[in-house]
């Protein structure tokens, strides 16, 4: 398998949050681009292809919001776009809003789960998650927050009634962004992993991998429903090292 892997990461992964690390920032600034585009939209498409039902997952009564998502990618990556979009790397994508995630997939290289309030909680009734770090979609398909985040240590009660409240008091336009980043020995960006079967955390070495993922919260004004989206940043332990010292 080829390795896809960036050089960089546009934020200070030495300088971690207490959870949930939550920041503000804008809708121009939503959506990445990076220097791993091409490689990791082939590895998508692969992947929509070859494993679909493990990376895409829509409620029905959630494509309303999955389309009302489409549209706000496409205003804002490709406002010029109508029936087809011509990606940077010149691939061509029919926009199709039958199959909004199939879409998003092939859009831009952010994951995305969307979330609508179900009684007091919020649950994830639809997404596109190509690159799962360690969780599988299927396990946490119609779930509500606490147990999506299930067993991630340190993510106690507390923690818990604190994300709820503030999936609560997102508002349209404003959206809200934090990081996490750990140490992987396998670069692959998909690898989904059973909750039973939770994956042994290690410290840095020098033919580790960091994984970082930028992760995104916004509300959709139409539909109500909360964005979470996710881009992956993956880099060679030498990268960091470069990162860290520069010459």
């Amino acid at each position: 398998m080829r390795q896809i892997l960036q050089n960089t990461i546009p934020y200070d992964v030495r300088s971690p949050r207490a959870l949930p690390g939550i920041q503000p920032t804008t809708l121009e600034n939503w959506l990445h681009q990076d220097d791993a585009f091409s490689g990791q939209m082939q590895r998508r498409e692969e992947l929509l292809f070859d494993h679909r039902d493990d990376v895409l997952a829509l409620d029905p009564q959630a494509e309303p919001a999955a389309r009302e998502l489409l549209e706000l990618v496409l205003a804002q990556v490709y406002p010029s776009a109508e029936e087809t979009v011509v990606r940077p790397d010149g691939a061509m994508v029919s926009i199709d809003y039958s199959q909004p995630l199939d879409t998003l997939c092939r859009l831009v290289q952010e994951d995305f789960c969307i979330l609508q309030k179900r009684g007091d909680e919020h649950v994830l009734t639809g997404a596109i998650l190509c690159f799962p770090a360690s969780w599988r979609l299927a396990e946490k398909f119609m779930r509500p927050l606490i147990d999506i985040h299930v067993p991630v240590e340190s993510y106690d009660d507390s923690i818990a009634k604190r994300v709820q409240r503030l999936f609560d008091g997102i508002q349209p336009g404003r959206p809200l962004w934090r990081f996490n980043a750990l140490w992987y020995e396998d670069p692959e960006l998909f690898q989904p992993r059973s909750v039973h079967a939770p994956r042994e955390v290690r410290d840095r070495q020098k033919n580790s991998y960091l994984r970082s993922e930028r992760q995104t919260m916004l509300r959709l004004p139409r539909t109500n429903a909360v964005v979470f989206s996710i881009h992956t940043y993956v880099l060679a332990a030498h990268a960091v090292a470069e990162m860290e010292n520069p010459a």
